[in-house]
């Protein structure tokens, strides 16, 4: 009788680039990412992306949902919600669903939000059609 191995359900994994490491080259993971040390390059990641204080990202960057609380010199493109603590700095364009700037933080770029639109000043879900 062969063993069979069970089949567990997929988890994704967390991904660590400590602090003093140096990283040239793209990154792309399923799981989510903390950035505490240097990447020059593109980070593309289905989860979550964490740049620390002493983390410093140039290239691009694009993820479901980002905390930044050190340096970024890249074009980002977050799907839902993006976080700018309060010691991060960010330099160049962001496209995001949802955006949260902490006092402090400083952001040089372009944003451009890509959540609901407005019809007549109100969001959809507010919007009433009157009967004809």
């Amino acid at each position: 009788m062969a063993l069979t191995k069970p089949i567990l359900p997929e988890t994704p994994s967390v991904n660590l680039l400590g602090s003093g490491t140096e990283i040239t080259g793209d990154i792309r993971s399923q799981g989510d990412i903390r950035i505490d040390g240097s990447l020059n390059g593109t980070i593309n990641c289905t989860g979550k992306v964490v740049i620390g204080s002493t983390g410093r990202v140039d290239g691009e960057l694009i993820c479901q949902n980002a905390d930044i609380s050190g340096e970024v010199k890249a074009r980002i493109k977050v799907s839902e919600l993006l976080s700018l603590k309060a010691t991060a700095v960010v330099s160049g364009d962001i496209i995001t669903n949802k955006l949260a700037i902490e006092p402090g933080a400083v952001f040089t770029g372009a944003c451009k939000m890509e959540g609901q639109t407005l019809t007549n000043g109100k969001t959809p879900a507010n919007t009433q059609t009157e009967p004809d």
